[in-house]
């Protein structure tokens, strides 16, 4: 527990929970949409949809940061990302796919809500990324899709997605962008919006239940790790098990009985290797 009282006390913009909590305050994120997109944005509302996305700390499955509909019925995803994780399988970069991913589960949560498809909102999944994904030094990239036949010809889905770089080094962006950028990459406070930021951080560290909040949350993802752990080592010793059983199989010396007490395998799932290894044999 002291450990987690003084990780709470280190919290950053950077950590998915206070960004969330921050972002949850409308002047901030509205302030934060309007200079981004250079807008005007009147209200915000924090979607009830976010439920069946199951994106609450206390929940399994996806958990999206922020999700809020402005005043002409425009959609935003939030979401910082610290790390430019890879999948240890294939070796890639799951930025992309992710982003895709979310824009799906924004899609099929406004279908599930009875709209037909030619009524679907615009919607924004915007990454806030402390890292250069593309490496060219922009401070924004986004993306729209266009004809490969003719690039001046945009496909209007109205489904944008915006890859901020926090590290980046050229292009527009406001000063209030460029402070926030600041703030995330060093916790430099240079503006008004940033000491907002700032502010509010330190409220919520004040906040004996956010405190709780947090504390909860972290023994919930301790529990799942540790359970996730467990299962794989489950997995692994059921493997060997069944890699040794097929090896005594294949040798012929020994008997379903010697199998089962050595491996301490069922007699069952020995005869279902052995059937799985013939007919493997004769395919």
């Amino acid at each position: 527990m002291k450990n987690l009282a003084t990780k709470f006390e280190n919290l950053t913009i950077q950590n998915d929970f206070i960004f969330k909590k921050v972002m949850s305050r409308k002047r901030i994120c509205i302030h934060l949409l309007e200079e981004l997109l250079q807008i005007k944005i009147t209200d915000i509302n924090y979607l009830e949809a976010e439920k069946s996305l199951e994106p609450e700390y206390t929940s399994r499955g996806i958990r999206l940061d922020i999700i809020v509909a402005d005043d002409r019925n425009t959609h935003y995803n939030l979401e910082m990302q610290v790390k430019n994780n890879k999948n240890p399988d294939t070796k890639k970069h799951v930025l992309p796919k992710r982003t895709r991913y979310y824009q799906a589960l924004l899609d099929i949560d406004l279908l599930q809500n009875s709209q037909e498809y030619d009524l679907l909102p615009p919607t924004y999944v915007i990454f806030i990324c402390v890292f250069d994904f593309f490496a060219k030094g922009n401070y924004v990239y986004t993306f729209k899709k266009r004809c490969l036949e003719d690039l001046e010809l945009e496909l209007p889905d109205e489904a944008t997605t915006i890859i901020l770089n926090t590290q980046g080094t050229h292009g527009n962006i406001s000063k209030d962008i460029k402070s926030f950028y600041d703030y995330v990459n060093n916790h430099v406070i240079n503006s008004d919006f940033t000491k907002q930021i700032d502010d509010e951080i330190s409220y919520l560290k004040l906040d004996t239940k956010v405190r709780r909040e947090f504390m909860l949350l972290e023994a919930r993802l301790l529990d799942e790790r540790r359970e996730g752990k467990a299962e794989g080592r489950i997995e692994g010793k059921a493997e060997e098990k069944n890699a040794i059983a097929t090896l005594m199989l294949a040798k012929g010396c020994y008997s379903l009985q010697e199998i089962s007490e050595l491996t301490k395998l069922s007699i069952e799932d020995i005869e279902k290797l052995e059937k799985e290894m013939h007919a493997t044999e004769q395919s």
